[in-house]
């Protein structure tokens, strides 16, 4: 399996609402429940209207469409970064997870998926 290492920062942000989320970008994730509205984006482009917000993070993608019935993908990765002290934040879409990792976790992370005998890209 192949891991696309991708090189922006990340900002984990919670939002008052979405009129100042661009989903234009290159990379925005929101997730909305009846608690919180929140956004993760590229730190460049945390939108204005944040209320909270974790900066400092970086990502990694599940290279490839996943079929929903593999089992135990994201299971494997987050079991690896547990076992090796790396806490994460996963984000899936339609094809695939992407999982981020603090900055200072990152080349760690990386690591230690490639001696699991993933191939980092």
């Amino acid at each position: 399996m192949e891991i696309r290492r991708l090189e922006h920062d990340f900002s984990v942000c919670k939002v008052s609402d979405y009129s100042q989320v661009d989903l234009e970008e290159e990379f925005c994730f929101v997730g909305k429940t009846d608690e919180e509205r929140s956004v993760v984006c590229i730190t460049d482009h945390a939108p204005g209207n944040t209320t909270e917000r974790d900066d400092g993070w970086k990502a990694f993608r599940i290279q490839g469409v996943l079929d929903f019935s593999m089992v135990g993908v994201l299971a494997r990765i987050s079991a690896l970064m547990a076992d090796n002290g790396i806490g994460i934040f996963a984000v899936s879409t339609y094809n695939t997870d992407y999982i981020l990792t603090k900055k200072e976790n990152h080349e760690k992370a990386l690591a230690v998926l490639a001696q699991a005998g993933y191939k980092i890209i």
